[in-house]
């Protein structure tokens, strides 16, 4: 079977990054929106990275064949088991192989992209430089310096051709960040300000929020996942969408979104992995068992009702932050879920940082007199106070 690379045409849409979770996320909604005719157009999958985990997923992604996402989970108190067949994914093939061909598609067909590169996906790499504007040049190492030489070339030949990217790393304000470290290495490379503007005014690039727990992948490719699923995108004119679903919402602001799931769910697993480390539990225990015993459960019940609401009542978010949290809640209590707090527990502090003190500030400008002993407590640990 033909893949991708043998032919002259890309896909409209290339997606950097072989996660799981874009499998089940970002994929699997455009596959279903090809199916009721409101999708762009399908995908090609390109793996940036040497990792050999990641060379199998694109091997079995090449051939373009339909994978499973398995749903289980709780919603609105009903468990759900279904299995979907995503078919948006037309191939996949590496950076390094494929660079020639991709930096000629690249040029015409794509009108979007997606990326999820991992935490490290930012990272510049010391060993690129301008020589990789060169016509026979090889793919630099980063995925910033790759996409910098994709959109340099695009914009020497179709300099008018809208362009829309979708990060979906779990960086705030992604498409802001994104475009200040590519416009930061075209600064560093010396390129010319007319590729700046480029880069500022026909470029599209999206900040969004990415929200679903995908709990496993597949062999070789696939995942399970939670039936919860968001990708909550700030508008702005001139943005393309890959297709339009019901989990895809556009906003004329991410602030609320950030808050829900930074202060309620990432704050809930954190909370939770806090008291693990407090009561030296079980290594294996996962967030189900956690939320099947009182002393997690009551205490964490305890922390919305009294210190989390509070603040999104005062912020005037409460009717959004209660509904929210009913999902949450389900989502916690999904029996199919083997999320274990010692793996959230990694890089505790950090987190704790990220997800605890923001909501404590927040607290100390709008409602002043809330006490808030277990957000306190559980910062004090590591040393963290107002």
């Amino acid at each position: 079977m033909p893949t991708i690379m043998d032919t002259a045409a890309l896909t409209p849409i290339l997606q950097f990054g072989t996660s799981r979770f874009l499998q089940a996320h970002v994929d699997l909604f455009l596959s279903e929106a090809l199916a009721a005719g409101r999708g762009l157009g399908r995908i090609t999958v390109v793996q940036t990275t040497d990792s050999a985990a990641s060379a199998g997923k694109t091997a079995a992604l090449a051939s373009g064949q339909p994978y499973p996402v398995i749903i289980q989970g709780r919603q609105q108190g009903v468990e759900i088991q279904r299995t979907l067949w995503s078919t948006s994914i037309a191939g996949a093939v590496h950076a390094h192989s494929a660079w020639p061909a991709l930096r000629r598609g690249f040029v015409t067909d794509v009108q979007v992209v997606l990326s999820n590169t991992g935490d490290n996906g930012y990272r510049l790499d010391d060993r690129d430089g301008p020589e990789a504007l060169a016509a026979k040049a090889p793919a630099p190492h980063s995925f910033p310096a790759k996409l910098l030489v994709l959109l340099h070339d695009r914009w020497r030949q179709n300099p008018t051709a809208p362009l829309s990217l979708f990060p979906c790393e779990l960086v705030s304000r992604n498409g802001d960040v994104l475009r200040e470290v590519v416009a930061g290495l075209a600064t560093r490379w010396a390129l010319a300000p007319a590729f700046g503007d480029y880069l500022a005014s026909h470029c599209k690039w999206a900040n969004s929020i990415v929200d679903r727990i995908v709990s496993e992948a597949l062999d070789p490719i696939g995942a399970v996942a939670e039936p919860y699923a968001l990708w909550a995108i700030e508008a702005q004119p001139g943005l393309q969408l890959p297709c339009e679903h019901p989990a895809i919402v556009v906003t004329d602001s991410l602030q609320g979104y950030e808050r829900l799931k930074l202060f309620i769910l990432n704050l809930s697993h954190s909370y939770l992995a806090e008291r693990w480390q407090r009561a030296q539990d079980n290594p294996g225990l996962t967030v189900y068992q956690a939320l099947n015993r009182p002393y997690y459960r009551d205490d964490l019940e305890g922390l919305w009702a009294k210190e989390v609401l509070p603040v999104f009542a005062a912020l005037g978010e409460e009717t959004a932050a209660r509904r929210y949290l009913d999902e949450v809640r389900d989502r916690l209590l999904n029996p199919f879920l083997q999320h274990r707090l010692a793996d959230i527990a990694q890089n505790h502090a950090e987190k704790k940082r990220r997800r605890l003190l923001p909501l404590v500030e927040l607290a100390a400008r709008h409602a002043p007199q809330l006490p808030l002993p277990r957000l306190s407590a559980a910062l004090a640990a590591t040393g963290d106070t107002l």
